[in-house]
């Protein structure tokens, strides 16, 4: 239960790094900046969203 609760945890900042890398690819920015910062968010989204993902799919519901 804990699990899953942290999964989902984890999924919020990921959205919201993903939005924000997409966010600064829309601006057009081509400057040096503009690179680090999509590539940052992004990375940093990507591994938020997957660990959160990762933690909900391998959790076991305990038996009732």
């Amino acid at each position: 239960m804990e699990k899953r609760v942290i999964g989902g945890i984890l999924n919020v900042p990921g959205i919201i790094r993903l939005e924000m890398a997409a966010a600064k690819f829309m601006e057009h920015s081509h400057n040096t900046y503009g690179i680090k910062a999509i590539s940052m968010y992004g990375i940093l989204g990507f591994i938020f969203f997957i660990a959160g993902i990762g933690l909900i799919r391998t959790t076991e519901d305990l038996p009732s």
